[in-house]
């Protein structure tokens, strides 16, 4: 779901993070028919690569629908309620609150972004709330209220915090530059973003979930992402390896490499470990370890950088445009009013919706390169790549609950990653260590 949130200024480049666009196309247009055999060739291989007994497939196609209904109702509710905040007065009334609390600029900043947090909160919470319901009634979370709503009012904190700093930031770029503000602003953003890259492995993960030296948990299974490490060239000594207890949150898998430099480290989840072979989680970690090797996150980043600018070029247009065809009505009176911040939220909010196909696209591509480089990471290391990357796929596809048929447009919009299915039948087929074939990132 989308969130409408003060932090989207820094936020909306955390795309970068999970992937990025347009796949490449095969040249030529096929007929017709020959277009219906391929499709029909591929839905009969995607089934055989990646299935669902009928009650979990009942239970899948369920909750994907229940997600799906849940992501765009709440990207269009997150649009809706910035313009009944503004077009009811509410905005006003909490700039009026602000400015007069006090003369200071910091404090009236701080108290509009709070006042704005808790709303914003307060009217996403069904979704949130009905989010989780689901999560836990179909055994993808086993996290109780209580912790997921302390989970909240950390996210809550965290926002008001940092969040409160770009505000006062923003506003600072805005009277100082105000035909130019949407490119000032944009440096210390990409700043604030690669900072926050580093430094979240080592200050904000913690707050959220447990982690434990892996040696001290699973000595064996550092030795084996040991050997995946030396095969991508990188080096993470045992002491950067971490365990996650995601178990006692999420029923799902899943073990990445994070930070960068001084804070680059691995992290598995405990349910991969109980749940997973030690060659499925060399797979799944040498699929993260991919987008490293690749360079696909400073990639993303300059691609998210881009992206973000010509958003903010266009939020400031828009909002000029929007204080002057509607300010009188919100009682907004120029982009220097705290109010503004709303307007411009709302501007980015439509412009992320509507860039979402792109940025998805983008993912798309570097999460099957990372499946290739995952793929040809493990060979020599377990017997089998290809059954080892399918099974891993069917595993995690049977854990997350994912529909193996998603609609063509849903993926399209709003999947980051290519379909389970999808991924499974091309991990199956994918060999290229027979004669007269070359893997594509390793040279044995």
């Amino acid at each position: 779901m989308m969130r409408v949130r003060v932090l989207v200024f820094v936020l909306c480049l955390f795309y970068a993070l999970t992937g990025v666009s347009l796949q490449a196309q095969t040249s030529g247009s096929p007929s017709p028919s020959s277009e219906s055999a391929q499709a029909q060739a591929s839905t009969t291989q995607q089934k055989a690569a990646y299935s669902l007994p009928p009650e979990k497939l009942a239970r899948a196609v369920a909750y994907s629908r229940i997600r799906v209904i849940l992501d765009f109702a709440g990207s269009a509710w997150g649009i809706l309620q910035l313009v009944l905040l503004l077009a009811l007065g509410v905005v006003a009334k909490m700039r009026n609150v602000a400015v007069n609390l006090s003369k200071n600029r910091w404090a009236q900043g701080f108290t509009f972004t709070l006042l704005l947090l808790i709303a914003s909160t307060v009217l996403d919470l069904p979704f949130d709330m009905y989010g989780h319901h689901a999560a836990v009634v179909y055994g993808q979370s086993v996290q109780g209220w209580g912790s997921w709503a302390w989970d909240a009012v950390k996210g809550l904190l965290l926002s008001f915090v940092f969040g409160g700093l770009m505000v006062m930031l923003f506003f600072w770029v805005v009277r100082k530059s105000p035909n130019r503000w949407w490119f000032w602003f944009w440096i210390p953003a990409m700043i604030v973003v690669l900072i926050t890259v580093f430094v979240a492995p080592v200050l904000i993960d913690p707050i959220f979930n447990k982690f434990e030296p892996l040696t001290k948990t699973n000595p064996a299974l550092v030795d084996r992402l040991e050997q995946v490490v030396a095969r991508g060239g990188i080096v993470i000594p045992p002491d950067r390896m971490f365990l996650m207890k995601a178990s006692e949150k999420v029923t799902t898998l899943n073990a990445y490499v994070t930070g960068y430099g001084a804070s680059k480290r691995v992290v598995v989840w405990d349910n991969s470990v109980a749940k997973a072979t030690p060659d499925e989680i060399s797979f799944i970690f040498g699929h993260e370890m991919g987008h490293y090797v690749l360079n696909h996150i400073p990639a993303t980043l300059a691609f998210m950088g881009v992206l973000l600018l010509i958003e903010f070029y266009v939020g400031y247009r828009g909002v000029r445009w929007l204080i002057a065809r509607y300010g009188a009505n919100w009682r907004i009176s120029s982009q220097n009013d705290w109010g503004a911040l709303v307007v411009m939220l709302l501007v980015l909010s439509v412009l992320s919706f509507f860039s979402e196909p792109i940025v998805n696209g983008y993912s798309r591509m570097h999460e099957h390169e990372a499946d290739v480089y995952g793929q040809e990471a493990i060979h020599g290391i377990v017997a089998d790549p290809a059954k080892t990357a399918q099974q891993s796929f069917q595993l995690l596809g049977e854990m997350s609950l994912t529909d193996p048929n998603p609609s063509p447009f849903v993926e399209f919009w709003s999947f980051s990653h290519p379909s389970v299915g999808s991924r499974a039948a091309f991990a199956a087929t994918y060999n290229p260590w027979v004669e007269g074939r070359h893997p594509k990132y390793f040279t044995k």
